[in-house]
Parts: C-alpha cells; structure tokens; sequence
C-alpha cells in the first residue's frame, strides 16, 4: 500500500480558560507560535468571533492547515490539524496544543488521508 497523501488530527480541548478560547489575538499568537515550533511554513490566517463568543478560525501552512472551533462557554476548543508532510511531529503538535490552550483534558485521534 501507498503512503497515504496526508494525516489528519481531530484534537478535543477541554476545560480551557474560556478567556483564551474567547480571543482572537490569543488564539491567533497560539496557532502561529505552534506553526513556528513545527517548523512549518505560514501562508496566511483568517478568524472570526461569534456573537456573543466563540472562534472560528484557520490558519494555512504550506503543509495543510490548522483550524480551531471554541466554545468558551463550555470551556472546549476542536482543532484539525492537516498534513500532507510526514516530518510533521504530531505528538509535539498535540503537547504544544494542550500546553497553549491550557486545556486540562484532551482527546486526540490521527487518521491518515488519501489511502491511494
């Protein structure tokens, strides 16, 4: 069988600061401090804040991208993570994660992508 195309984490965040998870500005230096300690290579970003909270936002590497949903209200965060480079640490990725968001509880699941 091949390599598959790429890999594909669904990270759950839970009991987060619902302040952090309320912010744009620290979602955003969360996101691109981990694309930094990755060593992947930023492209471009956009978010957006839900009345009255919540976060949506992507950021696009080279690589894939990274995409965020919170709920500060429930103190949860879902993030995916994509890549399509197979030197990307994604047990860092997910202690970078945990440790960025504060997140007290965590579920992680890594499918690979594109079996072809």
């Amino acid at each position: 069988m091949n390599s598959p195309l790429g890999r594909h984490m669904l990270l759950e965040l839970y009991q987060c600061p619902d302040n952090i998870l309320d912010s744009i500005p620290a979602i955003e230096k969360n996101l691109l401090d981990i694309v930094d300690k990755i060593n992947a290579t930023f492209v471009s970003k956009s978010f957006h804040h839900f009345s009255p909270h919540g976060v949506s936002g992507v950021v696009v590497i080279a690589e894939s991208h990274i995409t965020i949903h919170s709920w500060p209200e429930h103190n949860y965060a879902a993030i995916d993570v994509f890549t399509c480079d197979e030197s990307i640490d994604y047990k860092l990725v997910e202690d970078l994660m945990v440790e960025k968001f504060k997140s007290k509880k965590h579920q992680a699941q890594t499918i690979k992508r594109g079996e072809v």
